[in-house]
C-alpha cells in the first residue's frame, strides 16, 4: 500500500482512500479503494501507469487501446512497456492472458492472441496495446507460510549456514528433475576459477541441469583448466603461477580453433574434461554470448548480439529453476528474458550482484552470498546418491 501511494505522490499527484480492508491472517489478501488525481493530463498517465505495472487495477474495465505499427522494428510512443509479472489484456470485452511474458517489450494482438514481443520484432502494421487501459498486472504473491524457498526467507544473507541453503535447493532441483521440468543453469568463469568447474561437472553428468548459458571466458578458462590445469595462468591445485601461464588462455583456445570447435575437440580426444567436455558428453546444450573483450573467439562464441540472444531466449523455453552462478552481466540479461514466476537462485561472494538483479526487475530473484566453488561442491554432495 505504502508503495502505491509513494508512486503518487513521487509523481506529483494526489489521491483519496475510500476504503482499505487488511486481511486478518497471512492467507488473507488486503484490497484498498482510491482515486488520484494529477496537476495534468501527462502526470496522471504517468502515475496511473505505474500503478498498473504494480499491481492495481481501475474499477471501470476499459479495452486496451491498440495502434498500428507504422514500421517494422517501431511501435507509437505511448505503447505500453512490458514487466516480467503475468499480465492480462482485455480486447473486445474479452480478457487475454499475455503469452511469452519478460520485461522490456511490447504487446502486439493478433486475432484472438496477445504475445510480448521484442521491438525489433515489431512488424509494420501489427497491432499494439498503448497506454495503460485495459491492462491488468498480476505480481507475485508472497505467502509468508509457504514452504516454498522457505529455506532463504531473506532475499540476501551472508549470515546463514551455507549447508542448510544448499540442502534446500537441492531439494527443489530433485523435485524439478522428477517432475521432468527444466532447469538452465548461467555460470561465469569465476566457476573454474574457484575449482568449481568438476562440481558443476559432476551435476551435468548427473542430468540435472538441461542448458548452459554463458560467455565466452567460461569455455576458455574452463578448457584452459582441462588441458593445462590453470586458469588465468594460476595453477589450481597449488595457487601458485606458472611459468608463462599467462599465455595459457590463448593456448586453449588456439587448440580449439584447430579442432573447429568444441564438440570436434572432444570427438578428437583433445578436450577431455571440464564444464564444456561434460555438456557435450552428456548433449546439454549450451549458447556462449560473445563480447567486445573476447579473445579469440572460441569458435562456438556466438558474436552476433541478436543472434546471442535468440539463441539464449529458445534455451530459456519453459525453464522452472535458473541458477545463476557469479556472472552478473549474463545474469542480468537471462533476467531479463525471463517471466518473474521461474524461480531463479542468484549466487555470489558479492551481494551487490543479487541487489543489482533485483533492482533490474528480477524481484523473484533469491540470493545466496558465498564462494561459488564451495556452493557447488557442497551442491554436487547433496545431489549425488546416497549410499
Amino acid at each position: 500500500m505504502s508503495r502505491c501511494l509513494n508512486v503518487i505522490v513521487e509523481n506529483g499527484g494526489a489521491y483519496d482512500l475510500h476504503r482499505f480492508d487488511i486481511g486478518r491472517t497471512v492467507h488473507d489478501f488486503s484490497s484498498a479503494e482510491f482515486s488520484v488525481t494529477a496537476p495534468d493530463a501527462r502526470r496522471l498517465d504517468l502515475i496511473l501507469g505505474n500503478l498498473t505495472s504494480i499491481g492495481c487495477h481501475l474499477l471501470e474495465e476499459r479495452n486496451a487501446v491498440l495502434k498500428p505499427s507504422d514500421g517494422d522494428g517501431t511501435v507509437p510512443d505511448d505503447f505500453y512497456s512490458t514487466t516480467n509479472h503475468r499480465t492480462v489484456v482485455r480486447v473486445a470485452g474479452r480478457e487475454i492472458e499475455v503469452g511469452s511474458q519478460r520485461m522490456d517489450g511490447c504487446i502486439l494482438v493478433r486475432d484472438d492472441r496477445a504475445v510480448c514481443t521484442r521491438l525489433r520484432d515489431v512488424r509494420s502494421g501489427d497491432r499494439v496495446v498503448c497506454g495503460h487501459d485495459g491492462v491488468d498486472v498480476f505480481p507475485i504473491f508472497k505467502d509468508r507460510e509457504s514452504q516454498d524457498f522457505v529455506f532463504m526467507a531473506s532475499d540476501v544473507s551472508s549470515e546463514k549456514r551455507v549447508e542448510i541453503t544448499v540442502a534446500g535447493i537441492a531439494a527443489l532441483i530433485r523435485d524439478v528433475r522428477k517432475r521432468r521440468g527444466r532447469l538452465v543453469c548461467v555460470p561465469g568463469p569465476v566457476v573454474v576459477h574457484t575449482g568449481g568447474g568438476e562440481h558443476l561437472g559432476r551435476i551435468l553428468r548427473a542430468g540435472y541441469i538441461d542448458a548452459v548459458l554463458g560467455g565466452n571466458a567460461l569455455a576458455v578458462h574452463d578448457i584452459e583448466r582441462a588441458l593445462y590445469g590453470t586458469s588465468l595462468g594460476i595453477n589450481l591445485d597449488t595457487g601458485i603461477p606458472v611459468m608463462e601461464g599467462h599465455k595459457n588462455h590463448m593456448r586453449a583456445i588456439n587448440a580449439i580453433r584447430r579442432c573447429g570447435s568444441i564438440a570436434r575437440a572432444v570427438e578428437k580426444g583433445v578436450l577431455k574434461s571440464g564444464v564444456m567436455y561434460e555438456c557435450v558428453k552428456n548433449r546439454v546444450p549450451f549458447a556462449l554470448a560473445g563480447s567486445i573483450r573476447d579473445d579469440g573467439p572460441m569458435p562456438d562464441t556466438i558474436m552476433d548480439l541478436i543472434q546471442a540472444q535468440d539463441e539464449y531466449a529458445r534455451l530459456l523455453g519453459n525453464a522452472e529453476v535458473v541458477l545463476m552462478l557469479g556472472s552478473m552481466l549474463h545474469s542480468i540479461g537471462v533476467g531479463n528474458m525471463i517471466p518473474a514466476w521461474v524461480r531463479t537462485i542468484c549466487v555470489d561472494i558479492n551481494p551487490a550482484v543479487v541487489t543489482k538483479l533485483a533492482d533490474r526487475g528480477s524481484a523473484q530473484a533469491i540470493g545466496v552470498v558465498t564462494d561459488v566453488g564451495l556452493f557447488l561442491r557442497l551442491l554436487a554432495e547433496e545431489l549425488s546418491p546416497r549410499g
